[in-house]
């Protein structure tokens, strides 16, 4: 399955850069409030043997229970758990693989426990996809390395756009169909999601669409356009990530 491949493609790109850090640069800030490069890693290991255990059926998917705020529940688990980066960078490389290896194998129909609601195994690896994708912006970014788009992003814009009805209901608003026309890396190609003929739109650069998806952009600074009754609303409420 596509996804599962791009979801490859995007930890391999990942791979290459951290490979390339020193020790001081893995010690360094990375754009996650309150974390180094190597934190973010180890978030990224911890979470990806958390898919693991989910397709495992083991039961500890969930996540939002566990403290009072997702985002605490994760600093909780990163603090306790730091190592020296070498070993974050292997326990990272060898979870990530193993992951997409139980995700492929998995049931395609079956959906697996994951923080808010179960998930079947496609969508699953698209919220990882879009994770490790903005955590590279969380690494590159303060490090000034060049992290371009690439076509990937489409499997990232789908998962917000998907989201949008949860986001919408989560923010005490009324969920609306909405409609999304995203210009794709190559400036080209147009990416379009949601009924045609929806009251309200977003629409602009896919790049900006993920990123403020990803909340590393704010709306307003984001050039995306909004229209309808309910444009605004979505675009400030658009994420790919449960909370």
């Amino acid at each position: 399955m596509v996804v599962f491949d791009d979801l490859v493609a995007e930890q391999n790109r990942l791979e290459r850069l951290l490979d390339g850090l020193d020790e001081a640069a893995w010690m360094s800030p990375s754009g996650a409030a309150g974390w180094t490069i190597a934190d973010v890693v180890l978030h990224l290991a911890q979470a990806e043997e958390r898919v693991l255990t989910s397709v495992a059926g083991a039961g500890s998917g969930t996540l939002a229970a566990s403290g009072p705020s997702l985002d605490e529940v994760m600093d909780q688990l990163v603090r306790a758990d730091r190592a020296a980066p070498a070993v974050v960078f292997q326990r990272w490389r060898r979870a990530r693989r193993a992951a997409v290896a139980a995700l492929r194998a998995a049931d395609p129909n079956r959906p697996l426990e994951w923080v808010e609601t179960p998930l079947k195994p496609a969508t699953l690896a698209t919220t990882r996809l879009a994770e490790h994708w903005a955590h590279g912006l969380d690494i590159t970014t303060p490090l000034g390395i060049d992290f371009p788009d690439t076509p990937r992003l489409r499997h990232i814009a789908w998962l917000a756009h998907r989201s949008l009805p949860y986001a919408l209901t989560l923010a005490g608003e009324q969920a609306h169909e909405v409609s999304c026309e995203l210009t794709a890396p190559d400036g080209t190609a147009v990416w379009r999601f949601g009924p045609p003929d929806a009251e309200s739109a977003i629409t602009g650069p896919a790049g900006a669409f993920c990123r403020v998806a990803a909340r590393r952009l704010a709306p307003a600074r984001s050039g995306l356009h909004a229209t309808g009754p309910c444009g605004v609303a979505a675009l400030n409420v658009l994420r790919t990530y449960a909370a």
